[in-house]
């Protein structure tokens, strides 16, 4: 299972990115699918999460401008980020939990990360 995540980019203060991880490989179900942040010198943190229910929960810091989606049938997940602020620059990493099999455990698997920078 591989998980690619796109999207980041060099932005302005104010601006908007969406990113994109797709999973690929031998799956039978997605269930958690989140997405994190590094920051440099930071440690990695989440910052939104969605349940394979429709749940959706996010850090305080982007609450409001921040909104994960999730497609399944693209084994897909997706983060809208509006009203970029400076302080959200960072490497993006999504997350996903996978079964391969319909008798397998979760795994988690990690994307390769995608950088966002916002400059002031």
């Amino acid at each position: 299972v591989q998980l690619q995540a796109s999207g980041g980019g060099l932005v302005q203060a104010g601006g908007s990115l969406r990113l994109s991880c797709t999973a690929s490989g031998d799956i039978f179900g997605i269930y958690d699918m989140d997405w994190y942040r590094q920051a440099p010198g930071k440690q990695r943190e989440l910052v939104a999460h969605t349940t394979s229910y429709g749940n959706r929960d996010y850090a305080e810091s982007v609450k409001g401008r921040f909104t994960i989606s999730r497609e399944d049938a693209k084994k897909s997940v997706y983060l809208q980020i509006n009203s970029l602020k400076p302080g959200d620059t960072a490497v993006y990493y999504c997350r996903m939990g996978v079964r391969r099999t319909i008798t397998a455990y979760a795994t988690t698997y990690w994307g390769q990360g995608t950088l966002v920078t916002v400059s002031s």
